[in-house]
Formats: C-alpha cells, structure tokens, sequence
C-alpha cells in the first residue's frame, strides 16, 4: 500500500505541476507534509533547499528523495517515474492539441489563466516559509535575510544556487546559541 501511496501522491504532482518545478513544489508540500505527513515542514523547507542546489528539475529530486525516505530504493524509482511520466504524456498530448487549437479564445484563456494561479500557490507556500523562518530566527534577521536574498538575486543577479550554497556553509559552521546557558 505505501508504494500505490508514492505512485499516486506523485503521479497527482506530475499531472497537476502545470508550469514545471515552482508550480509542483506547493502540490508535493500538500501530499507529502499535510496529507501524508512522510515529513514535517522543517524537513521539506531543508530538501526544498537543498534540492535547489543540485542540477536538475525540483520536482524529480525532491520525489527520489521523498520516495527513498518512506520506501528505499524502489520508493526512490517509484516517485521519479511517477512525476516523470505523467508529464510527458501529458506534453506529448497538450502539445499536439494546443498546436492545433492555439487560436481558439478558451485555450488562450487557459494559457493566460494558468499564471496567476501558479502565483497564488508560490505566494502561499512562500508566506508559510516567511512565518516559519520569523518562529526559527526573529523578524530582524528573517527581514534582513529577505531582503538580501531580493538584492543578491534581483539586483546582483546571482545564481540562487550560490546564496543558498553560502548560507548552508554559515549554517553548518557556526554553533547556535544554547538556550538556558547564559546565565
């Protein structure tokens, strides 16, 4: 049953992520943290960012690694194929059709109507990362993490990969402060 539970999860992730990784990575939050609870939010904020990192599509490094955590190795294939698939058969079938009806208004309405859509959903799965970084490190440095992050990435044009690789490195090589030790 845990398999079905990776195929179907991931297949739904596959079918429904219309606009490539950004747009899939609030549907896999909704299956693998709300529905199925293979995770909490930390862990997913954790291989979100590292998944973001690596070369490659989100959506298809972040199934290999859910899919290996709840099942192993053939979770791990389960999940990439599940997410993989669906979208290339549905590619290949949206592909001809739209090539074909392209001038038809409700299929430019479609197109057009896609895109906000997909901006709620970042919106909202943005907002639930802004609370939750707020809760772990205070609103000064979660603003200011914020807003340098908009300034390296906006103004600077540096490759996220690279921010997130820096702050992993500042993370990794300073000790936290103990709680109750200062006394």
């Amino acid at each position: 049953m845990k398999h079905f539970h990776i195929f179907w999860a991931f297949f739904k992730v596959g079918i429904l992520g219309y606009g490539g990784g950004p747009s899939s990575i609030p549907l896999v939050h909704k299956e693998v943290v709300d529905y199925y609870k293979w995770m909490d939010d930390e862990e997913f904020s954790d291989i979100l960012a590292i998944g973001n990192t690596l070369p490659g599509p989100i959506a298809t490094k972040m199934a290999g690694y859910i899919g290996y955590r709840v099942a192993g190795w053939l979770g791990a294939i389960n999940a990439v194929l599940s997410t993989t698939i669906p979208t290339i058969i549905a590619m290949i079938v949206l592909l001809v059709s739209l090539s074909s009806f392209s001038e038809l208004p409700w299929v430019i309405g479609m197109t057009h109507a896609i895109v906000p859509v997909v901006g709620v959903m970042l919106a909202i799965l943005t907002w639930d990362f802004v609370k939750k970084g707020t809760k772990d490190l205070g609103w000064k440095l979660n603003v200011a993490l914020i807003i340098g992050s908009t300034v390296l990435l906006q103004l600077l044009n540096i490759h996220p990969a690279i921010i997130i690789m820096v702050l992993l490195i500042i993370a990794f090589t300073t000790t936290p402060k103990q709680e109750g030790n200062d006394k």
